[in-house]
């Protein structure tokens, strides 16, 4: 891997935010460019950093795959009003759901989540703004991870050979590629972002169908993103680097009304970690745990088991797909 990281004690944020704004403008030249815009901190920050380069040049779109949290695609797009930059959301919900149709094998889905969201619904939106390149938000653990074969992070193209230009007909744009999360959340404070986008905890990019164990389905992912809404609400003041719950593939037997219930296990997992790289589960209190459980059998259908990860990564990986 040739791509060397900028550490946070050799991070000079305003000279890279300026650096990457100069190195954007200059590759991008007179036409424009698209981005993409998840909601994540790392497609924030991008978002900021070309809009400062490109003004109204930069096409921002919010990709509604179906995959997201509850009401992200609107709360993303409000956010950013805020900053003057303007969003739009593009319904790709059966391009998606369609392409995940079928598939259990993680590596599987995350090809079908790639190939759909470069080829198809980003590569029309190209070919309708003009546009020659598009910006996104990948960091220096997605790059490590993927060489690594640890897993196949979705946004990685170039680095597993992959030429943009010659399989989807535009350039990828990666201005965030030589730091990591903690320095992220610092460029996006600099850059002016609101503290509720660049304090958020890490989401991945294929969204909840890296939170769903086998195939994702409309259905199954509306179960999961009840969970997660549970969750995320226990956590949110609990200084965690992540905290996610995670919907199984098999059914488990349950106790209901004194009858039989085989139903779902939604295990929940909590971070502590500095880089991604290693994490280890956070040390919650037991009322906590048994707060959440109860919340998710109670309003999550057909849940009859809570589970909390306690396994440190490695051996385990911060998200399950």
């Amino acid at each position: 891997m040739n791509i060397v990281e900028i550490t946070l004690d050799n991070l000079n944020v305003d000279a890279f935010i300026e650096e990457k704004a100069r190195e954007i403008s200059s590759t991008v030249g007179n036409g424009y460019a698209v981005n993409a815009l998840s909601g994540g901190v790392d497609s924030a920050v991008v978002t900021m950093l070309g809009h400062k380069a490109l003004g109204s040049r930069l096409k921002s779109y919010f990709i509604d795959s179906g995959l997201m949290r509850e009401g992200e695609p609107r709360q993303i797009v409000d956010w950013f009003a805020e900053l003057g930059i303007v969003v739009e959301i593009v319904d790709a919900q059966k391009d998606f759901f369609g392409a995940l149709k079928g598939k259990t094998d993680p590596e599987k889905k995350r090809e079908a989540i790639t190939q759909t969201f470069y080829k198809k619904v980003f590569g029309e939106l190209v070919r309708k703004s003009r546009a020659k390149y598009l910006l996104q938000g990948t960091n220096f653990t997605d790059i490590e991870e993927t060489v690594a074969g640890v897993k196949r992070q979705h946004n990685i193209l170039e680095q597993l050979g992959i030429d943009p230009q010659e399989h989807f007909g535009y350039k990828v744009l990666e201005p965030l590629i030589e730091v990591r999360k903690p320095a992220i959340r610092l460029i996006g404070k600099a850059a002016g972002l609101q503290k509720e986008i660049y304090s958020r905890p890490p989401f991945p990019g294929p969204a909840l169908a890296a939170r769903v164990i086998g195939e994702v389905t409309p259905e199954r992912v509306a179960l999961v993103r009840k969970a997660t809404t549970i969750v995320e609400k226990a956590l949110s003041n609990s200084d965690a680097f992540q905290y996610l719950a995670i919907l199984h593939e098999e059914r488990v037997t349950g106790v209901r009304d004194n009858k039989r219930d085989f139903g779902l296990q939604i295990e929940i997992r909590c971070w502590d970690s500095e880089d991604a790289l290693t994490a280890s589960p956070t040390r919650l209190p037991y009322e906590t745990l048994i707060r959440m459980a109860d919340d998710v059998v109670e309003n999550v259908p057909g849940v009859v088991s809570v589970t909390y990860n306690i396994t440190k990564k490695p051996p385990s990986t911060i998200e399950p797909v």
